[in-house]
């Protein structure tokens, strides 16, 4: 038996489908990933969608985070918006206060926070939309998920709000260790057993296939996109692959 070495964390991005398939297909995946982030009415979700992703995650012991977005429904939140930072931030704490209303309903909690999209790739960045996102997550006492050593990293521990980096197995990075952009070619990892090689190589601190062949991106969380073709058998994949490298599968946010 190889021992275990280290743990971490292997997430979805759920909710986000409202047909049968789709809550059917973020059900499954819950039961391999150790948490996930549920849309909550920004760029998708609803009230049924969120309850039934809260309850199979309460069921499967996952953990369960928010996952606010611009407040766009017609660009599944994928597209930079130019918004006032007052209705930004009023937008991402409805969807917050929404999910947690439904999460007391039905006696679980929401242990954290990740921005969705084109929301997520901007607050890395841009210093006001991490405060934003910041002044949301602090006051709602939610660890914060987003991109290691980024403004939003500093944020977080400035503010004494715990954060947890995330890298994603099937996405490319750029050489400055951000998310290729979805628009150019690549940007999504197609092949299974690409998108393991991957995870593997994060999880283990190894530096990934990119522009820069030394690129070690730091990661305490692996996401794997609910709505990638194939999502439910490379979920099962990396988790195999993991394990079978000896690295125990733990939500870092309980």
């Amino acid at each position: 038996m190889v021992a275990v070495t280290r743990a971490i964390d292997l997430n979805a991005d759920l909710g986000e489908d409202e047909s049968a398939d789709g809550i059917a297909r973020d059900i499954a995946i819950m039961d391999i990933v150790s948490s996930c982030n549920i849309a909550c009415g920004g760029h998708a979700g609803s009230p049924k969608t969120m309850r039934a992703m809260l309850i199979a995650a309460k069921a499967k012991g996952v953990a369960a985070g928010a996952h606010p977005s611009y407040p766009d429904r017609a660009n599944f939140g994928r597209v930079s918006m130019e918004i006032e930072p007052a209705a930004l931030k009023a937008s991402l704490l409805e969807q917050v206060k929404a999910i947690k209303a439904i999460a007391a309903e039905v006696e679980t909690e929401i242990t954290h926070l990740k921005p969705h999209g084109a929301l997520y790739n901007d607050a890395q960045d841009d210093e006001a939309l991490a405060g934003i996102v910041m002044a949301i997550a602090q006051p709602e006492k939610l660890t914060l998920v987003g991109m290691a050593d980024s403004p939003l990293h500093r944020k977080a521990n400035e503010s004494g709000v715990r954060f947890v980096a995330e890298a994603f197995i099937d996405r490319r990075y750029t050489k400055y260790s951000r998310l290729v952009p979805r628009a150019e070619d690549g940007a999504v990892i197609a092949n299974d057993a690409d998108r393991v090689l991957q995870g593997l190589a994060l999880s283990l601190g190894n530096p990934i296939a990119a522009n820069n062949p030394s690129q070690i991106i730091p990661a305490d969380t692996l996401c794997l996109h609910s709505d990638s073709d194939g999502a439910l058998a490379t979920a099962k994949a990396m988790r195999h692959a993991l394990e079978r490298e000896g690295i125990s599968i733990a939500a870092p946010t309980r």
